[in-house]
């Protein structure tokens, strides 16, 4: 029996029977779970939304880039994390001081709107589940049984459009979103955070050290976890380096410009959105092609990256960018710019920040 038929079958059985995570979920979420998790529905068999979304490594990979169901196809950009992604807006072009700025939008450029449009994009990616067609997906489910309390819509269509609803339902429960670190506990008067999280909190929040939240934004004046996303859901262009552990990036000439190359807009190139921070720790490799492998080295990256290029780059700086557009690299923002030619931070304080990042995990 294919693993969704039997768990499938056992929803059927009264819920008295199932897991206690599974218990507490409508009939549309504990289908959407299953699905999340069943590999039989790429082609071939053997990948699931769970694969790289691993509920082990903070919903993201461990992978530098996505993988796929064919063992000779791999994508170009490390996996986000699913957790807190029910809280990514829609894509827009908003007002802001500094212009009409991109914001919002789910993937690393933002192509899809909402969980649901992004459930749908990696099970009929060639590279990631290989199915050739709706059709093909949804046959799969309805070869499996009984979809519990979930009647399948007759079209193909519209049943597909069930299922991509279903695991959107799934990653909007408590699971994805669970604010329970020591971090929510100190916001929430339950609990402090220790001596050098609280100076990592300090610099993170400092507009001369660390200016971490001027992208990853947050509601300083509330106690309310809610606000503290740790993102504002904009584009930044920051100049990671390349990444020769992606194999299109053999070819020197290919680069991932990003929003820019979405929208055909040159001046974002390079631009990619902005990630939430909440389980950070979890997560790595880091960065939009997975070029970090630990979180100090992504601090240390802000830190140091225009003071001694040369610790980043073996050629150029913003080497996985074409050197025509090398000025879309934010270059004026703390900590980039340096204070009197020294880094904005110092290891120590690099250290702190770390510290309090790692508070902002999850139990």
């Amino acid at each position: 029996m294919r693993p969704l038929m039997l768990l499938l079958a056992v929803a059927a059985c009264g819920d008295n029977v199932l897991p206690a995570d599974d218990a507490a979920l409508t009939p549309l979420e504990r289908f959407g779970k299953r699905l999340f998790e069943d590999d039989g529905l790429s082609e071939p068999r053997g990948q699931s939304c769970a694969s790289c979304h691993d509920p082990g490594h903070g919903f993201a990979s461990a992978d530098v880039v996505a993988r796929g169901s064919h063992p000779d196809r791999t994508g170009g950009r490390n996996v986000p994390t699913a957790l807190y992604a029910s809280f990514v807006p829609a894509f827009a072009v908003v007002e802001t001081d500094d212009g009409p700025t991109p914001t919002g939008g789910l993937f690393w450029d933002g192509r899809a709107d909402d969980l649901a449009q992004q459930a749908g994009g990696p099970l009929l990616n060639p590279v990631e589940m290989a199915n050739t067609d709706k059709a093909m997906v949804v046959a799969k489910v309805r070869r499996a049984g009984d979809a519990g309390q979930v009647a399948l819509a007759p079209d193909d269509d519209a049943a597909f459009a069930q299922l991509t609803e279903a695991i959107a339902a799934y990653e909007q429960t408590e699971g994805f979103h669970p604010f329970t670190s020591r971090f929510d506990a100190y916001l929430r008067g339950e609990g402090d955070l220790s001596p050098v999280e609280a100076r990592g909190l300090a610099l993170f929040l400092d507009p001369e050290k660390g200016n971490c939240v001027a992208c990853h934004a947050a509601r300083t004046d509330s106690r309310d976890p809610r606000d503290w996303l740790f993102t504002d859901f904009t584009y930044d262009s920051l100049g990671i380096p390349r990444n020769a552990a992606i194999p299109a990036n053999a070819d020197p000439a290919h680069y991932d410009l990003g929003l820019g190359a979405r929208l055909d807009d040159t001046t974002l190139y390079g631009a990619f959105r902005v990630p939430g921070l909440r389980d950070v720790a979890l997560t790595s490799p880091y960065g939009h092609n997975g070029y970090f492998q630990t979180l100090r080295d992504v601090v240390a990256f802000y830190a140091t990256r225009d003071v001694t290029p040369a610790r980043w780059y073996p050629d150029r700086p913003y080497d996985d960018l074409p050197a025509a557009y090398a000025h879309n690299v934010n270059t004026d923002e703390v900590p980039y710019k340096s204070q009197g030619g020294q880094p904005r931070l110092s290891d120590d304080e690099i250290d702190a920040i770390v510290a309090f990042l790692e508070a902002l995990t999850d139990r």
